[in-house]
């Protein structure tokens, strides 16, 4: 009989895999640990490093949930000073287009007609910024005492352009830096715009960047003919509406254009006086501001060539005006007034309707 040697070692259940005990095989870890056994340097399960924050920790100095951050203008703040809702926006930027009833001025949130932006969608023009008033003058008059300038820019009204039909006219007042200083607008009717042409009476309202009222021009109907030199042409200046500053007064004569500038008393100040024939043709139509005495001038109302297209089918206007910078500012505002008188009666009518 064949005796079997019981001498032949067996294998170690964790032979050939030290680290692993239990392993059958050399090199291969176990699918499981069965003896819990975690290997040396592991953390255990549930192990929190040192030093490592907590679960809901909230770093110091961080801000709580509705921090405001120090300065910061809280939810829903209103500057100082800033328009109500459907108010102006005069910073830098015009308010919505002119509108308003037919015939009617659109009066906004500050009581005076809207603004009205640049046409055809250019940038728009700044605002002139507010003096700080002066004693003993109008309000809204304290732009004039410091400048010795003003540029009248008619606004182009396309259905004016292309049917013909008479509307209101709009203006652009501003200084020889090109910031806007006020805003002038017709108030008118449909039937007096379009039946009495450019002799209708009108009545103009001006606002300043906020839509104050700052100058309103009242101008009858009456006559601009030599033949009848008893009913020649007069404006009203208002400053603030309701208080008469001045008038601009016809003067006849058979050939010229003559006009005097009169204070709230209808006492003479300074004279105008244009060329025999108004007529804009390639060049500058200039009405010069004289003394009384007409020794001297001292100042110009230019209406300004603005090119054969936009001269012969639009009445749309550019006027210069210059005084001395000296000068009153209820005189500067007369001026002005006169500027839109000399408008309405030797420039309204394009060569178009002619």
């Amino acid at each position: 009989m064949e005796m079997k040697d019981t001498s032949e070692p067996k294998p170690d259940p964790g032979y050939g895999n030290q680290g692993y005990p239990g392993a059958d095989y050399p090199g291969y870890p176990p699918p499981q640990n069965p003896y819990g056994y975690q290997p040396a340097g592991y953390p255990p399960a549930g192990y929190q490093p040192t030093g490592y924050p907590p679960a809901g920790y909230q770093p110091a100095g961080y801000p709580p949930a509705g921090y405001q951050p120090a300065g910061y203008p809280p939810a829903g703040y209103q500057p100082a000073g800033y328009p109500p809702p459907g108010g102006q926006v005069p910073q830098g930027y015009p308010p919505g287009p002119y509108q308003g009833q037919p015939g009617q001025a659109n009066f906004g949130a500050y009581g005076g007609p809207t603004a009205m932006p640049n046409q055809h969608g250019g940038p728009a023009a700044a605002w002139m910024p507010t003096p700080a008033p002066i004693p003993n003058c109008p309000p809204g008059l304290e732009y004039l005492s410091q400048i010795d300038q003003i540029l009248v820019h008619q606004q182009v009204e396309l259905l004016e352009a292309l049917t013909g039909y008479e509307t209101n006219n709009k203006y652009e007042i501003k200084n020889s830096l090109g910031q806007r200083v006020y805003f002038a607008a017709e108030e008118n009717d449909c039937c007096t715009r379009n039946c009495c042409g450019p002799g209708r009476p009108f009545t103009m309202t001006i606002v300043d960047n906020t839509g104050r009222e700052i100058m309103k021009l009242n101008r009858p109907c009456r006559c601009s003919s030599c033949c009848f030199p008893c009913c020649l042409q007069k404006l009203e200046v208002q400053a603030p509406p309701g208080t008469v500053v001045g008038y601009v007064k016809q003067n006849w004569h058979p050939c010229l254009p003559k006009f005097t500038i009169q204070d709230e008393n209808e006492q003479g100040v300074l004279k105008i006086k244009g060329p025999c024939i108004p007529c804009s043709c390639c060049t500058d139509v200039n009405f010069e501001v004289k003394t009384m005495d007409e020794s001297s001038v001292v100042g110009r109302i230019t209406k300004q060539w603005t090119g054969y297209v936009k001269e012969a089918f639009t009445d749309a206007d550019n006027f210069g005006i210059q005084f001395p910078m000296d000068l009153d500012v209820k005189v500067k505002a007369v001026l002005l007034g006169a500027c839109f008188l000399i408008d309405f009666m030797f420039f309204e009518e394009s060569e178009k309707k002619n």
